[in-house]
């Protein structure tokens, strides 16, 4: 029986977060979620998808010959098979982005993957499923980031980097919900407590639209 995983979608765009903004990147988007963040521009991969095996999916990522591709969700680490897609697409030589809630476990995730891992503020109503036993695990090559929608969620990121000396273990980014927080105030925040944080936005939603999917 081969091995399968339920897909929301597979497409290819320019990278909109991360260090890795700007880039052409191939996204897999995989199905289901356990959490339901209020701020979530995503839940319509909580239950949307289709089986495919492995071998289909890694046909269709190198069917667009990008050599950066990122798997997502939903949450993909609900679905065990997700480790043997990693490792694939790193034997491929692809530079490979997992972003993930850090909910689940990453420590079983192939080290040549780039985590990019979030820390649920309180707005997002799930800041107590963060699993903070994951931070030991993050390394150089990691990102962490702060989904940030107003000042509340602000103060919390501060008080987390200096409690767990967030900045010297990986890159740490800010993000502003969309249509919560202005760029700007974020920006000005960071400038006046002198965080060492990477400010980021979602550049697909300035490109395309905050509603457009399959970018």
């Amino acid at each position: 029986m081969p091995e399968t995983l339920i897909v929301n979608e597979i497409f290819h765009s320019i990278q909109g977060e991360s260090t890795y903004a700007g880039l052409p990147c191939v996204f897999v988007r995989l199905t289901g979620c356990h959490l339901r963040c209020q701020w979530c521009d995503t839940d319509f991969a909580f239950s949307e998808g289709a089986a495919m095996t492995l071998e289909q999916i890694i046909d269709s990522v190198r069917s667009y010959e990008c050599p950066l591709v990122e798997v997502t969700g939903g949450e993909p680490l609900l679905q065990p098979n997700v480790h043997p897609l990693l490792q694939r697409l790193c034997e491929l030589g692809l530079t490979v982005l997992l972003e993930t809630s850090g909910a689940r476990n990453i420590a079983p995730v192939d080290p040549r993957v780039v985590r990019v891992m979030d820390l649920k503020c309180p707005s997002s109503g799930e800041s107590d499923k963060n699993r903070y036993a994951n931070l030991p695990h993050l390394t150089a090559k990691d990102e962490l980031k702060f989904v940030i929608a107003d000042r509340a969620d602000y103060e919390w990121a501060k008080s987390q980097i200096a409690e767990h000396n967030l900045a010297t273990r990986c890159s740490v980014l800010f993000s502003p919900v969309w249509d919560k927080l202005l760029l700007k105030t974020l920006a000005e925040w960071i400038l006046a407590d002198h965080l060492p944080v990477r400010l980021q936005t979602q550049w697909h939603k300035h490109i395309w639209g905050p509603d457009v999917r399959g970018v």
